[in-house]
């Protein structure tokens, strides 16, 4: 049997019971990087040193049918570096010559960046997808935005730090400045960070360099027809409710794609207008 089972993303808090009592379990474990793995097993505590065999991008492929003959007479414990095997993490190609061989394949749930992020972007989470990371080169990258300009479905990407600025600025060209978007920085860590704004403000933001895990949640394409007066009615009303009214305006420019500093703006001035007296 193969048990793909999900790691911490930051916190080593969220391991499960299950991870836990599967590491301690456990006599073969696949892993992305095999030192991470030790680590993990050290910092839980765990007392069982099982056979480690290493299982990445290079040599998955490679790796896949003889791990499948062995999960035919071993339980083959699965672990990527962080999160869940599989997504935009290596155990894909295990995965599928298990099914095709007829070998069982279960899972253990837990942490995920994907979801975590979207979860706290404020975006959409009815419907989306994940992109994985954006290609590095430049044409293929615009290729991609391109075919994704029109999608209605909040999206989800990962990136890395030095190349968040320029991925941003691709994505405000490709989509539109003021398309509402999340970038979600060092999720579950000590120095946990969301941002959230239209593309071009991250983009800027970005632009003087920010470092650690990103994910970054972008806004499905929408009407194009935003009614500028319900989206200020939207920022007086959390404003009455006890939101502070930049908060408030940061909210619904991230909702609408309006921009943030116009709704503040006429707020304000809202706020200031005399009131006539009968």
């Amino acid at each position: 049997m193969i048990i793909l089972a999900a790691t911490p993303i930051g916190n080593l808090g969220d391991a499960s019971t299950r991870l836990r009592e599967a590491l301690e379990a456990a006599t073969v474990i696949a892993s992305e990087d095999t030192r991470v793995t030790q680590r993990l097993i050290a910092a839980l505590g765990i007392a069982n040193r099982p056979r480690l065999i290493a299982l990445h991008e290079h040599n998955e492929r490679q790796k896949a049918d003889e791990l499948v003959e062995l999960a035919r007479e071993h339980d083959l414990l699965v672990l990527s570096d962080a999160g869940m095997p599989t997504v935009s993490d290596p155990g894909f190609p295990l995965v599928a010559a298990a099914a095709a061989a007829g070998v069982l394949v279960t899972v253990i749930p837990g942490p995920s960046a994907v979801v975590t992020a979207l979860a706290v972007s404020g975006l959409p989470t009815d419907r989306f997808a994940f992109e994985g990371f954006l290609p590095r080169k430049a044409g293929e990258r615009s290729r991609r935005l391109a075919e994704l300009a029109g999608d209605r479905r909040t999206l989800v990407f990962f990136e890395g730090p030095s190349r968040l600025a320029p991925s941003l600025e691709a994505l405000a060209e490709a989509f539109g400045a003021d398309r509402p978007a999340a970038v979600c920085r060092e999720l579950t860590k000590l120095h946990e960070e969301v941002r959230r704004g239209p593309l071009g403000e991250l983009a800027e933001w970005a632009a003087a360099g920010v470092r650690g895990e990103i994910v970054i949640v972008v806004g499905g394409a929408g009407d194009t027809t935003v009614d500028p007066e319900g989206a200020l009615e939207r920022v007086l009303g959390l404003a009455a409710s006890g939101t502070r009214l930049k908060d408030a305006a940061a909210l619904v420019a991230a909702e609408t794609g309006l921009g943030k500093r116009d709704l503040y703006e006429a707020a304000l001035a809202h706020r200031q207008r005399p009131v006539d007296v009968p």
